[in-house]
């Protein structure tokens, strides 16, 4: 999860922003100055993957390049260079991994900016420059911009807006404005391509493999921004994407066992991070945003008789918890064997 701030209402953010789109904008950086990278693995993602290339090529202002890395599938890797002749294809035959899969795409790129994208994104008309303008500051190491979950099978009533980034999109509590955070996704990320490499990218360990999942993301931002007082990370929530949630996204299992393996992850980052990271952000995600979030669903339940409202708050709860256990689970010392 990001770093929280005011409170933030998921469903509404698309008509709110596109308000703003035909706002000035400066010219100091622009769009040639980066290349997208987009990740991908699996044949059955294909339409997703068709999806995000051309609402990327659709869009009016263009990047400098598109880079698309595929991990370690050559039919995958084909197919691609012959849909998309004009677009840069790489293939990972290293280490298998979403990690290692960027790394593979950023090595090719030749402009000062590298920008992330999963194979499930589609962006919103004006992404990129939005996305890239705070790198007019100096000390802006990297961007993240906003994301709307796009519901194969429609929004759980029992979902709350707090977990959001359960699906990978914004939540409440995130800043409506464009405000420094500590760490954004990398679903849709911007970055000074030299500070990524004197990093050396996303660990290759560490990251989204099969089912496993760790915030490969945040640790990422966390070690950018380590390397001057300075640096800070913007989330600019008016550069738009909509992410792709599967229709198994919206189970309440799927729900349990990833804020599970958040739990697990994000002790294991600050295990490999050290005294750089002390958890923090996901301090104040649980004593401010969570607490409001139950106080809201039982509201709305007592109320005004909502139902969903009830079923909302239980939801915090059992997050929370599987979130607990993974944490108590990544502390034992038989944990490499419940993985």
């Amino acid at each position: 999860m990001a770093d929280v701030g005011v409170e933030f209402e998921a469903s509404s953010m698309p008509e709110r922003l596109t308000k703003s789109m035909g706002a000035e904008r400066s010219e100091t950086i622009k769009t040639s100055d980066a290349t997208v990278v987009i990740a991908t693995y699996d044949m059955k993602r294909w339409s997703q993957l068709e999806s995000a290339v051309e609402s990327l090529l659709s869009d009016t202002d263009l990047p400098g390049c598109v880079v698309i890395s595929v991990d370690q599938n050559r039919e995958l890797h084909e197919k691609i260079c012959a849909k998309w002749p004009q677009i840069t294809t790489v293939l990972n035959s290293d280490r298998r991994g979403v990690s290692t899969t960027r790394n593979t795409g950023a090595g090719s790129v030749q402009t000062p900016f590298i920008v992330f994208l999963d194979d499930d994104i589609q962006v919103y008309r004006g992404w990129l420059w939005r996305l890239l303008e705070p790198f007019a500051d100096p000390t802006v190491v990297g961007t993240g911009g906003g994301v709307v979950a796009g519901w194969e099978t429609g929004r759980p009533s029992w979902f709350p807006a707090e977990f959001d980034w359960v699906v990978a999109a914004s939540y409440r509590g995130m800043p409506v404005s464009r405000s420094v955070i500590r760490n954004v996704w990398a679903e849709n990320m911007a970055v000074r391509a030299e500070v990524f490499r004197a990093v050396g990218g996303f660990r290759s360990d560490f990251g989204k493999v099969g089912d496993r999942s760790n915030p490969e993301d945040t640790d990422l931002c966390i070690r950018m921004a380590a390397g001057s007082p300075t640096a800070k990370w913007i989330y600019v929530p008016d550069a738009l994407v909509e992410h792709h949630v599967p229709a198994g996204r919206a189970k309440w299992s799927y729900f349990l066992r990833r804020n599970y393996l958040e739990g697990r992850g994000k002790l294991e980052m600050a295990r490999l991070l050290g005294s750089s990271e002390k958890l923090q952000s996901e301090r104040d995600y649980l004593r401010r945003t969570l607490p409001l979030g139950i106080f809201s669903g039982l509201w709305a339940a007592v109320r005004h008789g909502d139902i969903s409202g009830l079923l909302k708050a239980g939801a915090i709860v059992a997050g929370v918890i599987s979130a607990g256990v993974g944490v108590i689970l990544e502390m034992c010392p038989f944990q490499g064997k419940t993985r």
